[in-house]
């Protein structure tokens, strides 16, 4: 006897789809205010020799990459499923994800290596770019990343596009700090340093979005969650005997799936029925996983259960 169930489909695709919408419009005058922002950094920086400048430049034209594609990762989530692709275009966000994650580890080493080099030849630096292309980084940063805020804690693209602005906010306002260094002291040392602390703050602000990212893409469980207590927590369930053969992965930033084998009683459907409704209120109300397929059994299940998926008994 096999059951599947959705909670609150409706309500869930309505909301989605108002969330979709307002991600989609940040991301749209994000993207652009961004790619202007771009070509004044660069611009700025070739005219005052600053490499942390250029460095910017480098840092925002990921930012804007970022920005772009997880406009499309959102734009992709909210097509419905079809016949093909039955869960829909959940992942699209999350490899748009794990693309932007790459992007600024590339951008990282670029920026490394220049700035080792300039370090050891260091090069003079006119501040006065430096501080105003900078002033006008550190608001515009600010203002995206703030837009975002909230929104990234239901989707691990947006949470991406969220970490890029706000990692560039800091470092905008720390070349701005060391424009002002520098143009006290001529320590012009402090411009391929500021550019080392971007490049940390670069990898710093990535590193957890790729472990999200590939733990969505190799069928992994939602952070925090372990399929152990979940089985416990089936198999005390009333009615249940038994719960074996379970699995739980996430389908995209905030869907998550699971399966299992479910041991009861020989009893009528009407009976099993209940029991069912119980199992995906747990589901739903503890671990939000509306999406649930679970399979009744009343006796052993011979060669079904997988390493690690054994029985758990109430």
């Amino acid at each position: 006897m096999h059951s599947h169930a959705h909670a609150n489909e409706h309500v869930g695709e309505h909301g989605s789809h108002g969330h979709h919408h307002h991600a989609q419009t940040i991301l749209s005058w994000g993207a652009a205010a961004t790619l202007a922002y771009v070509v004044l950094a660069f611009a700025a920086g070739l005219r005052a020799h600053s490499l942390a400048l250029l460095s910017e430049a480098g840092h925002n034209l990921t930012d804007f990459l970022a920005l772009l594609l997880s406009w499309l990762g959102v734009w992709f989530q909210s097509k419905p499923p079809t016949g093909q692709k039955t869960f829909g275009y959940h992942r699209a966000g999350v490899l748009a994800a794990l693309v932007n994650v790459l992007s600024l580890f590339v951008i990282t080493a670029l920026i490394v290596i220049e700035a080792v080099a300039r370090l050891r030849a260091p090069a003079s630096v006119d501040t006065g770019p430096m501080v105003w292309v900078a002033a006008i980084g550190l608001a515009m940063n600010a203002a995206i990343a703030m837009s975002l805020r909230g929104s990234e804690n239901h989707d691990v693209n947006l949470r991406a596009a969220f970490l890029h602005m706000l990692g560039d906010a800091v470092a905008t306002g720390l070349v701005l700090v060391g424009a002002l260094v520098i143009a006290r002291t001529g320590w012009m040392a402090v411009d391929p340093i500021l550019s080392l602390a971007i490049a940390l703050l670069i990898v710093v602000s990535g590193w957890g979005v790729l472990q999200d990212t590939l733990n969505i893409l190799l069928e992994g469980a939602p952070a925090g969650m372990r399929s152990e207590q979940v089985a416990l927590e089936l198999a005390g369930v009333a009615g249940v005997r038994a719960v074996h053969d379970l699995h739980i992965w996430t389908l995209g930033a905030h869907a998550h799936a699971l399966s299992a084998h479910v041991q009861i009683e020989d009893i009528p459907p009407s009976a099993s029925e209940q029991i069912r409704r119980a199992l995906c209120a747990l589901l739903a109300e503890r671990y939000h996983i509306h999406h649930a397929t679970l399979q009744f059994e009343h006796g052993e299940c011979g060669g079904c259960a997988m390493a690690g998926n054994g029985h758990v008994h109430p």
